[in-house]
């Protein structure tokens, strides 16, 4: 950071590791922490010491469980890295630090090609506008297919792939990789583990390839450039430093995504990786500035460390005594330690206690944070996820991060009545951590009832329970986060009378409600007319009483989705009611409207990619069919596998990785996320 490195807005990467589960995010980011001179030794997932699957649950599971922060030094450029979660649980992980990143790396299996994760964290990327290249990795694994994924970012992700490196040799065959920019051929020295790459000539095995990957680089480069486009058909020679500033402003305007081959774990092609990640991701000068709103203005946020502060919370994480490191970017002005700072959101000033650079689960501590930088921060005592952080001269609010809903939930009982109290003040430390995770009382049963991403996501918080906090309740088995829709329009009438005082106050209120097609959410608005009889503030008590009367359904008094309720009358009589009055109106309103608009529930329905042995896929299907499921595809892999994409819900799936493993002797594996609530026939059943 400024005080302690020195180093200017122009040598600054942020960048984040994103992928599907298994494509090797984490093993990259070990090596690129080893060969930056971060780390003094590789660690590995699969021996459970990598540096940034720091957490015991990670370790036990040999995956990404929590987004990790580090950085390293390349070509004096000080690159932070946010490596992100693979698995679907953890979404939240991945959607906060794209919200702060200025560049990613996406990273493929080049056997398992564009999977579904890697789409969604893709779609993610694109959201937030975020430049990207690609790293095409396990390149040595047999079935690997370079051309084949390059043809998928294409086709699946809509990308426009530029090949800097390629493999020289696929499979057992790999030996290196060829840089089209510079014609050299790298090959990395094992005694070195890696650290040494070697540089010579193209082979000439490989010069063809080479010399035609080259003519497609300048091709697909000098389409993104008019000036370029017509010296490429006057068939002029393109100087290397010309490409790389011309690949340079394509990237960081997302008009194409370089890409680089490698096998991470045979430490094979990370150094011209991190070349990419300095020539071609951009610093937080290259980006347009940030807006924020101050007061009901937009204003921009320039990346200045003169300039007032302005910093996103984006990640909140429990330290030792209960203590919350608060995860920070900084957009503009310096954070530091002891000074106090305006949470926008609260519009009440915190202290800054500590500073600290973070390097997984280690902490440096120092002085200030700047503009462009990722820090931990403590001191912050109400700061959630998502909060701005300002000067009060300049109080800002940066756009804040947005969380899915739950869709399964589970009952926690204490093990006995003194545990009570400690269950619920642990659950709610972890809800400050993970907005994805919720927690709440039932008023009839009076049980506890978390709800999260997935069945692993609830299983991990459990799990940290005990670990963390010495809590080890009982845990009732999942249950279904349900919405409830209706099938038809129909129109409600409210009326309420009371006698306040020797005077009749009463309302009258009619809701419309109709349906939406399925994703389209819930859309809630008044028909009243500009010019009213009565104040404004009971129109507007009236219209508040209907958003949140929909979070309520008439079935099972689920949230309603889908559909659309508006206020269409509102009277008053004589003018003498008020606000009690109206809201009781409007909500009887809305129940009548729902009872007579064929009301139904809603289930969430999951996306499931399984991935199998030939000879059991008839089973697998067959016990899809069983499960209400619903096969939309297959695809062939190499060495007798296939990949079965399907819709199920999810009320049918608890348990679906026991099935898979004995369906498929314990060969097979499937990847399930969150797709869309709707209505599910069944024959003579109800949801489980």
């Amino acid at each position: 950071m400024k005080t302690e490195r020195g180093s200017s807005k122009s040598s600054i990467r942020n960048i984040g590791i994103i992928a599907h589960i298994d494509a090797g995010k984490t093993t990259l980011t070990e090596r690129v922490l080893y060969y930056t001179g971060r780390t003094h030794k590789l660690g590995e997932v699969h021996d459970g010491e990598a540096t940034m699957d720091f957490l015991p649950e990670e370790q036990d599971r040999g995956i990404t469980i929590m987004s990790a922060v580090t950085s390293c030094e390349w070509r004096g450029a000080s690159i932070n890295i946010i490596d992100t979660p693979g698995h679907v649980d953890f979404t939240i992980e991945v959607e906060r630090s794209l919200r702060v990143l200025d560049g990613a790396v996406g990273v493929f299996c080049a056997v398992g090609g564009v999977q579904p994760q890697s789409e969604t964290v893709w779609r993610q990327a694109d959201r937030y506008r975020v430049p990207k290249l690609a790293f095409i990795n396990k390149i040595d694994r047999v079935g690997a297919d370079f051309d084949k994924v390059v043809g998928e970012l294409r086709g699946k992700l809509g990308a426009v792939p530029l090949v800097v490196t390629r493999p020289a040799g696929e499979e057992d065959a790999f030996t290196g990789v060829l840089d089209l920019l510079n014609m050299l051929y790298y090959t990395w020295e094992d005694d070195s583990l890696g650290a040494t790459m070697l540089a010579s000539p193209v082979p000439e095995e490989f010069r063809e390839a080479a010399e035609k990957g080259r003519r497609e680089l300048i091709e697909t480069v000098a389409d993104t450039d008019e000036t370029l486009v017509n010296r490429y058909l006057a068939d002029e020679a393109f100087e290397t430093g010309e490409l790389k500033s011309a690949i340079r402003r394509a990237a960081i305007d997302l008009k194409l995504v370089p890409v680089f081959a490698g096998a991470a774990l045979r430490n094979k092609g990370v150094q011209p990786l991190l070349d990419g990640i300095v020539d071609f991701l951009p610093s937080p000068l290259d980006l347009p500035p940030v807006s924020a709103l101050s007061g009901k203005e937009s204003v921009l946020i320039e990346p200045s460390d003169k300039a007032p502060l302005a910093a996103l919370v984006f990640k909140i994480q429990m330290m030792e005594q209960a203590r919350k490191l608060n995860f920070v970017r900084v957009y503009s002005g310096t954070l530091k330690e002891g000074e106090e700072v305006l949470n926008t959101r609260l519009g009440k000033k915190d202290k800054i206690s500590r500073v600290y650079r973070i390097n997984a689960g280690k902490r440096e501590r120092v002085s200030e944070a700047a503009a462009g930088d990722l820090a931990g921060v403590v001191g912050l005592r109400a700061a959630v996820t998502g909060d701005t952080l300002s000067s009060e001269e300049r109080p800002v609010l940066l756009e804040s991060i947005r969380a899915a809903d739950p869709v399964i939930s589970r009952a926690v009982e204490p093990e006995n009545a003194a545990d009570a109290p400690k269950l619920i003040e642990a659950l709610t430390k972890m809800t400050e951590e993970d907005p994805s995770f919720k927690i709440k009382v039932d008023e009839d049963t009076g049980q506890t009832i978390i709800s999260g991403m997935g069945e692993l996501h609830l299983d991990v918080l459990i799990h940290r329970l005990g670990r963390e906090h010495g809590i080890f309740p009982r845990v009732g088995k999942p249950q279904v986060v349900y919405r409830e829709t209706i099938g038809k329009a129909s129109l409600g009438e409210g009326v309420f009378t009371k006698q306040q005082a020797g005077n009749a106050r009463k309302a009258a209120a009619k809701v419309e409600v109709a349906p939406l097609p399925r994703g389209a959410g819930l859309k809630v608005f008044s028909r009243l007319p500009a010019e009213l009889p009565y104040p404004k503030a009971l129109a507007e008590a009236a219209l508040l009483t209907l958003k949140d009367a929909v979070n309520s359904g008439p079935i099972l008094g689920y949230p309603l989705l889908d559909l659309e309720a508006s206020l269409e009358f509102l009277d008053l009589g004589e003018g003498l009611a008020d606000e009690p009055t109206v809201r009781i109106a409007v909500s009887q309103a809305l129940k009548n409207a729902l009872a007579e608009a064929a009301p139904s529930l809603m289930e969430p329905v999951m996306f499931l990619e399984v991935t199998s042995p030939e000879e059991f896929v008839g089973e697998i299907m067959g016990d899809l069919s069983a499960r209400l499921g619903r096969v939309e595809d297959m695809q062939s892999l190499p060495g007798g596998f296939r990949i079965i994409n399907a819709k199920a819900p999810l009320a049918e799936l608890f348990g679906y990785s026991t099935a898979v493993r004995s369906q498929t002797q314990g060969r097979g594996t499937f990847i399930m996320r969150f797709d869309h609530f709707d209505i599910v026939e069944r024959k003579g059943q109800k949801p489980r």
